[in-house]
């Protein structure tokens, strides 16, 4: 069974450049693999790889859709004819290759997640990009465990305010860096012991002054460049730094004597090139683990501001003037 239309609006990024290169258009709704379903989407989020997919930085995987977004909530519209998990008219949210700004969008069935009970659509689409990264990388790469001190940079972004969420619940101390007193607040609000204001004191004074010299045990870092070699020297004998973005470049000098002698751990990693089986066993550890808080109320996306699906070139303004709060999102239907 197809509950859908032939075509659908979508945003298309016309070519690499500015917030002004992505356009509405109509395009074919996607044909189904074996294991895929169409989600007819009430939602999608905006995230930084969007960003940087229409600069021309970030080209989608063999594959995948050339349209934005990453993420999204809605209906199943059709599914594939192996598929098991779903059937038409389920409410999900979805992990996605790509093709996220549309009114339809198809991902593997194993990558989408019922919407936790009391969720709205928006709610919904606000979860999947940041809950995977932030699992896979805190959690399974970084071994984050109760007790240790765990460091975010950008506390205030959709991966910051997941990070503090989760990590404090699980039991770590958490330190998170933000812009503005205001975007501090926040941080503290949603469990951060130290929230500091990276543009008024030097964070790596901050972290040894509030761990008596010691340092923390894991950093999730962002921003790159100049904060890479400041966040070794943040780390306790032993810490681990995980790199998942770079915005202020990926390059940097770093003194690996300081990585042997601590027996320090560099590592990272990205989301979307991962295969199907990785992203199907992250959805799995979310579905068992995470799933439960959301619906008790634990932790929650938070929600900064929602612009309709033609309005996706105001949306990417607000993303890179670094205004906002939690997560951007587009309103499909």
């Amino acid at each position: 069974m197809n509950d859908s239309p032939p075509s659908m609006r979508v945003i298309k990024i016309e070519r690499p450049g500015g917030p002004e290169v992505l356009k509405v258009s109509s395009r074919p709704v996607p044909n189904l693999g074996p294991r895929q379903i169409l989600i007819r989407n009430a939602a999608a989020g905006i995230n930084r790889p969007d960003v940087l997919q229409r600069a021309g930085s970030y080209a989608p995987p063999p594959g995948a859709s050339d349209l934005p977004g990453l993420e999204s909530a809605g209906e199943v519209a059709a599914v594939g004819p192996e598929c098991s998990k779903w059937k038409v008219g389920d409410k999900v949210t979805a992990l996605l290759p790509g093709g996220g700004y549309a009114e339809y969008s198809r991902t593997h069935e194993d990558h989408a997640l019922p919407i936790p009970a009391g969720f709205s659509m928006e709610e919904a689409a606000a979860i999947c990009e940041t809950y995977f990264t932030v699992w896979t990388n805190v959690f399974e790469r970084g071994g984050l465990s109760g007790g240790e001190v765990f460091l975010v940079h950008g506390g205030s972004s959709g991966i910051g305010t997941t990070a503090i969420q989760l990590a404090s619940t699980f039991g770590a101390r958490v330190f998170a860096t933000a812009g503005s007193s205001k975007k501090c607040e926040v941080c503290r609000n949603l469990g951060a012991e130290l929230a500091i204001n990276y543009r008024e004191s030097d964070f790596v004074e901050e972290v040894k002054n509030a761990t008596n010299g010691r340092g923390v045990d894991l950093i999730l870092d962002m921003v790159g460049g100049d904060y890479i070699a400041r966040n070794i020297r943040s780390l306790a004998i032993g810490g681990r730094l995980v790199q998942i973005a770079f915005l202020k470049g990926p390059k940097a000098e770093i003194n690996f004597a300081q990585i042997m002698t601590r027996r320090l751990t560099v590592t990272g990693s990205t989301l979307r090139p991962q295969s199907d089986l990785a992203k199907s066993r992250i959805a799995d550890a979310l579905g068992n683990r995470i799933w439960p808080l959301l619906e008790n109320g634990r932790v929650r996306p938070i929600l900064d501001k929602t612009f309709p699906l033609e309005s996706a070139a105001d949306a990417h303004r607000r993303m890179e003037s670094s205004s906002h709060v939690g997560k951007i999102l587009l309103a499909i239907r």
